[in-house]
């Protein structure tokens, strides 16, 4: 019989010299990592349980702690990684489908990096956004084609339903389940006060949170869970899942061991029952269906809701997005491969699917040329980490964006990967009560609006340097932009040129 010992990935190195033996590693971790041993008076450790989730480190108030790479590893092989062998071993003892949470962490091209911003000198002048007003401000949904005027040649305000943001940041759907009712309150109130927009994800809207209305997108999946006409009229905007990044072409699934109390009641299932996602929606099997359900969704709304249709980005994005367009919806929303979930099958998640940069810009690219742009708004969403990642972004064609992970991480998430297991050290991506109090809703959402006006100044520091006062005048203006290191096809893909042409 095979013996399949895996060695601890991470090792707990403790300072027995800092350590007063106070216990509050072991009282804050989730996993049982810490233990005290009474006979010898001193900590110790199971490493084997440690998911490096930095909690024990935060909060040791002698700094005993720290968490390291475990240095122990398997004969060097360019073919077989250490992963590789681990996973095969997990496998092969289990029968089971790899999970994992959070983003695609392999080592493909990331383009942002790539991608150069061009700044104005001389004969075209930069703006200074400390004296000179700078719009950050974003309207997503469809654009009136033409002016239309009373007989007096008065302009008649023709207003599509829309989303008004005051900066093009959204934060992208995490259902209510697989996080937090605090983490959802946090991202709720922050949206209010920044004026933008969050995402209820797939798991319906709770009762208290209905008052955050103005700012909330409702998101409609395969499941339909908690989905009735209130839900539908309680939103700013309603959005179709019919991808996401992480997992193009796989449904979802919450685990029943997450499903009770207010999660089932909102979800509108049993308490303890699997909230299972079909991989397709069962009434949507070609355009003719989706443009369907958008136009039910819009009578359940009196055409007063956008329809946001979601999709991963996949190989023929760029035609998939081109009939959406055509379909009725308002604004399509693009998700990277690089876009984080609560679990993902592994193999999926590390292999399926492309980079939101090529995606936006081709998709922007194609209804250019089929003369539809202005018939819908583009969302970009997948591993978006900076405010240079949203000024490239916006470049590239899209009109705002979507964040998840950099939003929990401003909650506090330490990108320990393990969301899937239900015991957050940080009280976002759990259920359990002793564990979801950590996360002070308060404090969450002063640092979400911390963390998305810092970012609004710097996109007006990188606007006013480029000579551009307005998001819609970077919108898809690659012009600003140049790569480094690409292929010129990569280049092609992107509409931009090399740095120094």
């Amino acid at each position: 019989m095979a013996i399949e010992y895996q060695y601890p990935e991470y090792e707990v190195v403790r300072d027995h010299d800092r350590c007063i033996g106070c216990r509050v590693c072991e009282r804050q971790c989730a996993n049982c990592v810490h233990a005290f041993i009474e006979e010898k008076e001193r900590m110790t450790a199971d490493e084997s349980k440690c998911v490096n989730c930095h909690r024990c480190v935060a909060l040791c108030p002698t700094h005993a702690l720290k968490i390291v790479k475990n240095a122990h590893t398997f004969r060097e092989n360019a073919n077989w990684s250490g992963q590789l062998i681990r996973e095969v071993y997990r496998q092969a003892d289990t029968g089971g489908v790899l999970l994992s949470s959070m983003g695609n962490p392999q080592n493909h091209p990331v383009y942002f990096d790539k991608i150069l911003i061009n700044a104005s000198q001389v004969t075209n002048p930069s703006n200074d956004p400390l004296r000179e007003p700078v719009e950050t401000r974003v309207f997503l949904g469809k654009k009136s084609h033409r002016i239309e005027r009373d007989g007096r040649g008065a302009i008649l305000p023709k207003i599509m339903p829309s989303l008004q943001l005051k900066v093009p940041v959204l934060f992208s759907a995490m259902s209510y389940g697989s996080i937090s009712y605090n983490a959802h309150e946090a991202l709720a109130r922050a949206a209010e006060a920044l004026g933008i927009c969050y995402n209820t994800g797939e798991g319906g809207l709770h009762e208290d949170l209905k008052k955050y209305g103005k700012n909330t997108i409702v998101q409609v999946a395969s499941g339909r869970f908690g989905v009735h006409v209130d839900y539908l009229l309680s939103g700013a905007a309603i959005e179709i899942k019919m991808g996401q990044g992480a997992k193009p072409g796989i449904g979802g699934h919450l685990p029943g061991s997450k499903i009770f109390g207010d999660v089932a009641k909102t979800r509108m299932i049993p308490a303890g029952a699997d909230a299972i996602s079909p991989a397709p929606h069962h009434d949507i099997y070609s355009i003719e269906d989706l443009r369907q359900l958008i136009y039910v969704l819009k009578e359940a709304t009196a055409y007063q809701k956008p329809v946001i249709v979601k999709i991963a980005a996949v190989h023929n994005i760029a035609a998939i997005a081109s009939g959406i367009a055509r379909s009725g919806a308002d604004i399509i929303a693009i998700d990277g491969f690089r876009g984080g979930t609560g679990a993902a099958p592994t193999r999926i998640r590390d292999n399926v699917g492309i980079p939101i940069e090529l995606a936006v810009a081709s998709v922007d690219r194609r209804l250019r040329e089929e003369g539809i742009r202005n018939e819908v708004s583009l969302l970009a969403g997948g591993s978006i980490r900076s405010s240079a990642d949203i000024v490239k972004a916006v470049a590239l064609g899209a009109d705002a964006v979507y964040i998840a992970t950099a939003a929990l991480l401003s909650l506090g998430c330490h990108l320990c990967r393990s969301c899937h297991a239900g015991r957050c050290n940080w009280g976002i991506a759990t259920q359990v009560p002793e564990l979801t109090k950590r996360l002070n809703p308060e404090l969450g959402h002063a640092r979400l609006i911390n963390l998305v006006n810092a970012w609004e100044h710097e996109i007006k520091e990188m606007m006013g340097g480029m000579g551009i006062n307005s998001i819609e005048a970077l919108r898809g203006n690659r012009l600003m932009l140049r790569g480094v290191g690409l292929t010129q096809k990569e280049l092609d893909i992107l509409g931009i040129r090399h740095a120094g042409e």
